[in-house]
């Protein structure tokens, strides 16, 4: 028995697509006519970039609606494994998994390009328990992409999927971090696999989707990767200027401020204790330090970027002015 999968779009349209492009597209076009030439961005492929956050709480071993044999659990790993398997290599995956029993480490698949080898033995390998600790690994999912999105000057897309069968039962942490991803330009998706009623993120995120029986979990879940890869398409410099027509002073104003106050910073942080000068003694150690450690890249590098950006604003419009006399 298959049941049509409702989806609910919460955003505007400027924002239902990559909601970082425009920002991160400006910076990168900052940057390149500051230095007059090829600058490191435009050297990078462009990656999107998708961690998938799985709820493997105790409740997904409950059967699917119409189904006397085949568990919640079952039906997400077979949508992720068909979906997965063929989503192409411009796409890196992470799949995050909350409540395992059986899992070392909750990064079943650490967030990367796919291998087959190590992607899909994970995925079968997930037995659902415990809670729904929800808000704690929207967190840990989005520094990732925060991570990912420094460590590539913010060229790609960003996105987090969450495929979910219950509320959080750290509901406010879901309430504390989840606009604070969304303020990053980071895209939410929420799957509600399921579920009585729509899960309390369905008013909150960029898009949300029922999916009450097997075919329309793998439905939602392929809908969600086949928009990763067309979201971008097409993006030039021309797509840049058009973002700038008719723009009031007052909101260009605020965007530049905005660019000055969101960064790549953990979830629900404050950047000016995280991120301090080098050898200063007062320097906050919440963060773990040495080479492995992607958290500390943009130390100092906010109001850099601010800079880059007036001056892009700048140079845009005057270039923009040359051209039409």
């Amino acid at each position: 028995m298959h049941h049509s999968m409702k989806q609910h779009t919460n955003m505007p349209s400027a924002m239902t697509g990559n909601a970082c492009l425009g920002p991160f597209m400006f910076m990168a076009l900052c940057l390149s006519l500051w230095t007059h030439g090829p600058v490191l961005l435009h050297a990078q492929e462009s990656i999107d970039q998708v961690v998938i956050v799985l709820d493997a709480s105790g409740s997904m071993k409950q059967n699917m609606p119409g189904s006397q044999v085949q568990t919640k659990m079952d039906a997400a790993k077979e949508a992720l494994i068909d979906v997965l398997s063929n989503i192409p290599q411009t796409t890196h995956v992470g799949l995050l998994v909350f409540s395992a029993s059986n899992l070392q480490d909750d990064w079943a698949y650490p967030l990367g390009p796919r291998d087959d080898n190590r992607l899909l033995p994970a995925i079968r390998s997930i037995d659902p328990s415990r809670g729904t600790p929800l808000g704690e690994y929207i967190k840990i999912g989005a520094d990732r992409l925060l991570e990912a999105r420094d460590s590539r000057f913010g060229y790609g897309t960003f996105r987090l999927l969450v495929v979910t069968d219950g509320e959080a039962s750290d509901a406010d942490l879901v309430d504390t971090y989840t606009p604070d991803v969304l303020a990053r330009g980071i895209r939410v998706d929420v799957i509600g696999v399921a579920m009585d009623q729509d899960h309390t993120l369905a008013t909150m995120v960029h898009t949300y989707r029922r999916a009450n029986d097997a075919a329309t979990l793998k439905q939602a879940i392929a809908e969600v990767f086949a928009e990763v890869t067309t979201q971008d398409e097409g993006a030039t410099e021309e797509d840049a200027f058009a973002l700038l027509q008719g723009i009031p002073s007052q909101t260009a104003s605020a965007a530049i401020q905005a660019l000055c106050e969101s960064g790549n910073h953990p979830i629900g942080s404050d950047p000016n204790k995280v991120f301090q000068p080098i050898g200063n003694p007062n320097r906050s150690t919440s963060m773990p330090q040495g080479p492995d450690s992607g958290h500390g890249k943009g130390q100092g590098s906010t109001p850099m970027i601010a800079m880059l950006a007036i001056f892009g604003l700048v140079a845009l419009v005057v270039l923009k002015a040359v051209s039409k006399k």
